[in-house]
């Protein structure tokens, strides 16, 4: 029996994976950091963002592509 010649399985980076949201559009969210801590000293339209998710900046999209190979849109 001899295997099927190509490419390795990639592997996911799972800090990545838990920490971004992929859309079925294949647009990259996040959420902001600093939530749980001192949050009475903040204004209240920084705390209304903790609860949003926001676009993952387009000067991170590369690397994240890279980080979760599975989850781009085919």
């Amino acid at each position: 029996m001899s295997s099927k010649p190509g490419k390795p399985k990639l592997k996911t980076h799972n800090a990545a994976a838990s920490r971004i949201h992929v859309t079925g559009t294949g647009k990259f969210l996040r959420m902001k950091r600093n939530r749980s801590h001192f949050r009475r000293r903040k204004s209240a339209s920084v705390k209304r963002t903790y609860g949003q998710k926001l676009p993952v900046a387009a000067s991170d999209l590369k690397r994240l592509r890279r980080m979760l190979p599975y989850s781009l849109k085919r």
